[in-house]
């Protein structure tokens, strides 16, 4: 786990080192181990390491193989590496280190861009090959690892995050509209390859990128999820089902054991994190470090849920700690935390991740968590509406309870100069009317696993525990195990408020009083209810000199949320308010 940063040249001009070392500088806590520059006429790669596999100065990056002719910055971390050594070697590599990295370079030179369907893990990678000069790029099937782009006639830069990419300068730093209406309207959920900058790409996930030395670029996408099925799949019993689900997982978590360094888990005390841990258990893990936050009550919303997590740590005799946040330690940080997204990300729970990642990283260096079930397995409040939906109605029924505003509300939010068209509806119309999804509960939950996941809780996870230098594991994005969910009949993940399947599992391995509690979320309620302090700070950020002359949001409608601020509350539950102001917060944080 690390991060990753370039730049490659179109003209006759040397890379950068400069550059890419202020770049470095960025990333420097999502890799506190170790730093490298690999400078080669057009083209310069940086790398900050985290040490998780093969300790080795051996495994330090950029990795050169003089002898294959490529050079590689990766991160991430590939699980099967040690199957794939094995294999390369009976091809006739030699490897020089016991490193994931190293495999990825012998795997490039053996299958090419295909060596991309080799790797089980999470990865965003460059590879330069010396005598084509070209440079290929590649990013996980379920995004869990960022690639950041900027480009121009010129050259091409990239990095880990977005702010690196800014803080190397010469970006176009103009408010793209699409970005924008994606935000406003998408709960804050802005696909790639857009970022809220004009001048700023993200690669997909599950895509490669070939870059020519001429700067002609293709990509292609190597992986999608298949929601259609057999009649075999159609009739198979719930037994079945949960079977397989058990068994799956139970491997998903354990490929996810594989480091040189010890590996802990975050446990909020649901049944996601509670399996995470109970299947450990099965797999002979003792003493396992768990870790927990909860925050402080605010207008009756409880604001953390440790007798859950208590009840966990309590059966598998977990190391487990409970880390408090008072309301001025979650004031006192959140600057710094906002400062550490890549993207605005608006979710109450960011801090939370933030200050839980700052603790957990005091004792270990890698975690697993349970982010993803929900996406994967049906656990959400608006999927069973979309049971009963018709193909014709699937937009509306998805995006009446998921969306924050409609496109007129959107017109009366924002400034006119930055309004275009209904961006964020277009695409997910789009995605629903793609092959391989055909009921809309099918459509829902392939758009949620491989967009929404992707750049709201996946990216939430990477940056807020990469801000502290701490690798984040989620077995349930597991591609084998979302392949498998893909093909369950949503009658058995929908079934009795959602996650039938996975609960049904659960009930094999951890207390039930975990399963059937009422669903909970990571609850930050100051954040969720401003008021006091916290409305004194979003008048501030949204009346600051910065703000007016942006001029994203209209004035009549900022006035009209800071009238009432707890009555413009979007459907899934989150402040207008704080949408608007963490933007605003966003941009003044990176020194725009």
């Amino acid at each position: 786990m690390c991060g990753i940063a370039g730049e490659f040249r179109f003209d006759d001009l040397k890379a950068s080192p400069e550059a890419v070392a202020s770049m470095l500088d960025v990333l420097e806590p999502r890799g506190p181990d170790g730093q490298g520059v690999y400078a080669h006429n057009n083209v310069c790669l940086g790398h900050r390491r985290l040490k998780i596999i093969d300790l080795s100065d051996c495994a330090s990056q950029p990795m050169v193989d003089s002898l294959l002719g490529l050079s590689l910055v990766f991160n991430g971390a590939i699980y099967n590496y040690p199957e794939l050594r094995k294999e390369l070697q009976q091809k006739g590599y030699t490897f020089f280190s016991h490193s994931d990295t190293e495999v990825i370079l012998k795997a490039y030179h053996a299958w090419g861009e295909k060596c991309v369907e080799h790797l089980q893990g999470m990865f965003a990678f460059g590879i330069l090959e010396r005598q084509s000069g070209r440079m290929f790029f590649a990013r996980d099937r379920l995004g869990i690892k960022p690639l950041y782009y900027s480009r121009d006639n010129a050259k091409m830069r990239f990095a880990s995050s977005l702010p690196a990419l800014l803080q190397a300068g010469s970006v176009d730093t103009s408010i793209d509209p699409a970005a924008l209406n994606f935000y406003m309207s998408f709960h804050s959920v802005v696909p790639a390859p857009y970022t809220i900058f004009r001048g700023i790409r993200k690669l997909p996930p599950a895509t490669t990128m070939m870059v020519d030395p001429d700067g002609t670029s293709r990509q292609s996408t190597y992986w999608k999820p298949d929601y259609s099925r057999t009649d075999e799949e159609l009739n198979r019993s719930e037994e079945e089902w949960i079977d397989a689900v058990h068994e799956q997982l139970l491997l998903s978590v354990k490929r996810r054991l594989v480091a040189d360094v010890p590996v802990g888990v975050l446990l909020s005390g649901g049944l996601d994190s509670s399996l995470v841990v109970g299947l450990l258990s099965e797999l002979g893990q003792k003493h396992l470090n768990t870790f927990s936050v909860g925050f402080e009550d605010v207008a009756e919303e409880e604001g953390n849920e440790f007798r859950y997590s208590d009840i966990i740590a309590e059966r598998y005799a977990t190391l487990h700690h409970k880390i408090f946040v008072d309301h001025r330690e979650l004031q006192a940080n959140l600057s710094d935390c906002i400062r550490a997204m890549s993207e605005p990300m608006v979710s109450h729970d960011v801090i939370g991740f933030y200050l839980l990642s700052r603790e957990v990283s005091k004792h270990v260096k890698v975690v697993q968590s349970g982010q993803g079930a929900d996406e994967v397995f049906a656990g959400y409040h608006w999927y069973p509406p979309m049971m009963d939906a018709s193909v014709d109605q699937a937009f509306d029924t998805y995006s009446n309870v998921f969306f924050d505003r409609d496109f007129d509300d959107y017109r009366k939010a924002i400034a006119p100069s930055h309004v275009e068209t209904d961006y964020a509806s277009a695409f997910v119309r789009g995605h629903f009317d793609m092959p391989g999804a055909d009921k809309p509960i099918d459509k829902a939950l392939r758009l949620d696993s491989t967009i929404m996941l992707v750049d709201d809780p996946v990216k939430r996870v990477d940056n807020m525990t990469m801000a502290w230098g701490l690798e984040a594991r989620v077995p349930f994005l597991d591609h084998e195990l979302v392949e498998l969910a893909a093909k369950i009949p949503a009658r058995w993940k929908v079934r009795e408020g959602g996650k039938y399947v996975l609960k049904e599992v659960g009930r094999r391995i951890i207390p039930h009083e975990v399963i059937d509690r009422p669903k909970g979320y990571f609850p930050v309620p100051a954040l969720k209810y401003l008021e006091g302090e916290y409305l004194d700070m979003a008048r501030e950020i949204l009346s600051h000199e910065r703000a007016r002359e942006r001029g994203i949001f209209n004035r009549d409608y900022v006035d009209m949320l800071f009238n009432a601020p707890k009555e413009h509350i979007t459907p899934l539950r989150g402040s207008k308010l704080w949408q608007i102001t963490l933007l605003e917060y966003w941009l003044q944080q990176q020194g725009l």
